[in-house]
């Protein structure tokens, strides 16, 4: 688990890196990240594997094409996902040039061995070299790369990092759980509901779940609060084993989930419990969600036969609907999930999980609905890094103007 110190509230925008340097004889193009600085927070993350300021452009590197039309590009190296955007500054918004996104499951089987399986990092390494291909075919400016808790957790997460930038030439930063609750807030607090007093944005991820209590202002907003529990869809799942052959069973497990996920936001919820109170007193409890549970349950709640993700990333959801759903797939076996649209093979065994951890945040949130963001850490960086280098007042986007630019 985190520290559990709330980040400093005043806004600071990150250091500079390299987006890309020249070829070394014999060796990976580097794509060296920028270091972490803070927009919402006001903090470095710290303890990362690539610290330190550095210039945008290596001595000799002939400035980009077109004037202020840069690329710049974020990945996020998650517990179960490898996810790359590339974007430039258009106007108000960032227009999207590139994405890449790949389901890795790098922190598969980190609960039992504490490591990075051979396997896992092989399939991570093929997603990182093709994210090193789009860096290069895009011509990128400046670049964050992050690792989070697979990488924070394992013993030869360090190990895993060096290997990455000597194969690949990507220089990924092991962030805190601080730092990714951080960018998470900044990428998606433009899809929280309008509203007066605090709100709270979440992010359930694969090997850990971040809990922001904020406080809206009429820029970023101010961070009053957070925790990071070491309970990601992953890690929840490979804990508590397998489902059994039973409904009693499936249903057992999925208390014992709910269980762990509950006792772990316990501190966070006696701290919060005064300015939930407060906030209730102002009007409706506003609570905004970013993850693939959040997404993948919306879908099934827009009945939609394969994910959308114009009809979700902004959606605003019952409370209610989102719980019966957990409850319905809590009950199904993984052959049933299988079937269902938007979950499919490869969230069919860690969606559960995900229902139990959502059904104890809005235990302890009881929000009466739900924002959806399909959006998170990479805008973050994104957000960053273009602010940094001169486009921050013109970088306050409107939730719908991202979409219509983002594919």
């Amino acid at each position: 688990m985190a520290d559990q110190d709330p980040p400093m509230h005043k806004a600071r925008g990150p250091d500079w890196g390299n987006a890309r340097s020249r070829p070394r004889r014999g060796g990976a193009p580097r794509f060296r990240s920028a270091a972490g600085g803070d927009s919402v927070g006001g903090q470095p993350s710290g303890g990362g594997q690539d610290a330190g300021p550095r210039r945008a452009e290596p001595p000799n590197r002939p400035k980009p094409a077109g004037g202020g039309r840069q690329s710049y590009a974020a990945i996020d190296l998650g517990t179960n996902n490898c996810r790359l955007l590339i974007a430039r500054p258009s106007g108000e918004n960032f227009t999207v040039i590139d994405a890449f996104s790949r389901v890795v499951r790098l922190g598969e089987g980190i609960a039992q061995t504490g490591r990075l399986s051979d396997q896992a990092m092989e399939r991570t390494m093929a997603a990182l070299r093709v994210c090193a291909e789009k860096l290069m075919r895009r011509n990128v400016f400046l670049a964050r790369s992050v690792a989070t808790e697979a990488c924070r957790r394992a013993v030869n997460g360090a190990e895993f990092i060096e290997r990455v930038r000597r194969e690949t030439g990507i220089a990924l930063d092991i962030i805190s759980a601080r730092e990714e609750a951080r960018l998470a807030v900044l990428g998606c607090h433009v899809l929280l509901e309008e509203g007066r007093g605090p709100a709270m944005i979440f992010d359930i991820g694969g090997g850990s779940t971040e809990l922001v209590l904020i406080e809206s202002t009429d820029t970023v907003p101010r961070i009053l609060d957070w925790q990071s529990v070491p309970w990601g869809v992953v890690s929840l799942t490979e804990t508590c084993g397998g489902e059994g052959n039973s409904l009693e069973d499936r249903l057992a497990r999925y208390r014992h989930m709910h269980s762990l996920v509950s006792e772990s936001f316990a501190g966070f919820a006696r701290r919060t419990q005064a300015t939930r109170a407060d906030a209730g007193s102002l009007g409706a409890l506003r609570l905004l969600g970013t993850s693939g549970t959040v997404t993948t349950l919306a879908s099934l709640h827009l009945e939609l036969p394969q994910y959308d993700r114009r009809a979700v990333d902004g959606l605003i959801v019952p409370a209610s609907s989102m719980r019966d759903i957990s409850t319905r797939l809590s009950s199904m076996s993984i052959e049933e999930r299988r079937q269902v649209n938007c979950i499919g093979r490869e969230r069919a065994d860690l969606v559960v999980a995900g229902c139990a951890i959502l059904e104890s945040i809005l235990d302890l949130w009881p929000a009466h609905r739900l924002g959806v963001a399909d959006r998170g850490i990479r805008e973050g960086i994104l957000r960053s890094l273009i602010s940094s280098h001169g486009h921050g007042e013109r970088l306050q986007p409107k939730a719908r103007d991202i979409r219509a630019n983002q594919p």
